[in-house]
């Protein structure tokens, strides 16, 4: 993990380790409509046009790794959260962008009912 502007980040390969290890939550801070475009499997949705009125849906005792296009929004939002009391947050560096070029697994299209929420315990 390395700080990126004072703000604690990781890169896409161990977010995608720490998400499939059920360590970690990727919460995915771009719009319903970019999320359908392209998404990484099992990442709750959290747009950051709300995401100041739903905030507090998020679990404050699991580890939260938060992902955008290219690493802006999510930057600001992994700040808002770690101001907020949230004690284990990271910002995804370069977003679903760094996501598929890295060769990841991402899903294209539209979004089933139960995508996009919070994972199961």
């Amino acid at each position: 993990m390395t700080l990126s502007g004072g703000i604690p980040s990781i890169d896409v390969v161990a977010a995608r380790q720490q998400a499939d290890e059920a360590s970690a939550i990727i919460v995915d801070v771009r719009e319903p409509n970019e999320y359908a475009a392209v998404r990484v499997e099992g990442s709750a949705l959290y747009p950051l046009s709300t995401f100041v009125v739903r905030f507090n849906e998020l679990p404050r005792d699991r580890r939260l790794l938060v992902l955008c296009q290219s690493g802006s929004r999510s930057m600001a939002a992994t700040a808002h959260l770690l101001h907020n009391g949230w004690p284990d947050v990271s910002n995804v560096t370069g977003g679903i962008d760094a996501w598929q070029r890295a060769g990841l697994p991402v899903h294209r299209g539209p979004m089933a009912p139960d995508e996009g929420g919070l994972p199961e315990r």
